[in-house]
C-alpha cells in the first residue's frame, strides 16, 4: 500500500511551476532565459506533466502520482539534456557552436526545478497495510 505525503506533494508541484519562471539559462546580450524563453516546446509539456500530476493528486490515485513523479523526474534529466544540445547546435558552423556552447551557462532555476521534482518523487512512500482485528466474545 503506497502512502501519499500531501505536503510533500504540493510543495514539489509548486517548486516545479515556479521553476519554469525562474531563469534557467544565462544568455550574453540577452539576459537570463526562463524555460519558455529557452524552449516553448519544453515549457509546455513541463505543464502538461504537472496539470496531470495536480489531477491524480485531486482523485488521491497514490501509484499514479508516484508514477507521474518518475515521469517528472526522467523530463528533467531530458530538459537538461535538450537544453544542453540545442545550446551546443545552435548553428550548422562547428566553430560558432562552440563559441555559444562557452558563452551559454545554466542558472540556478534547473535547482529549483530538480528539488521541486525530489519533493515529487519522496512523497509517496510503502506502507503497510492497517488491518483491524476483530475479537469474538
Amino acid at each position: 500500500m503506497l502512502i501519499l505525503n500531501k505536503f510533500r506533494a504540493w510543495v514539489g508541484i509548486l517548486l516545479c511551476v515556479i521553476a519554469s519562471f525562474c531563469p534557467m539559462l544565462k544568455v550574453p546580450i540577452k539576459g537570463n532565459w526562463n524555460l519558455y524563453q529557452s524552449d516553448a516546446r519544453l515549457f509546455l509539456i513541463t505543464y502538461a506533466i504537472i496539470a496531470i500530476a495536480v489531477l491524480i493528486l485531486f482523485i488521491r490515485k497514490a501509484g499514479a502520482f508516484r508514477f507521474m513523479s518518475f515521469v517528472m523526474a526522467i523530463w528533467y534529466v531530458l530538459a537538461i539534456g535538450a537544453v544542453y544540445f540545442t545550446a551546443n547546435n545552435y548553428t550548422k558552423y562547428g566553430f560558432a557552436n562552440k563559441l555559444i556552447g562557452r558563452v551559454v551557462h545554466f542558472q540556478w532555476g534547473w535547482i529549483v526545478f530538480l528539488v521541486g521534482v525530489i519533493f515529487m518523487v519522496f512523497s509517496t512512500k510503502r506502507g503497510e497495510k492497517i488491518i483491524a482485528q476483530t475479537t469474538n466474545l
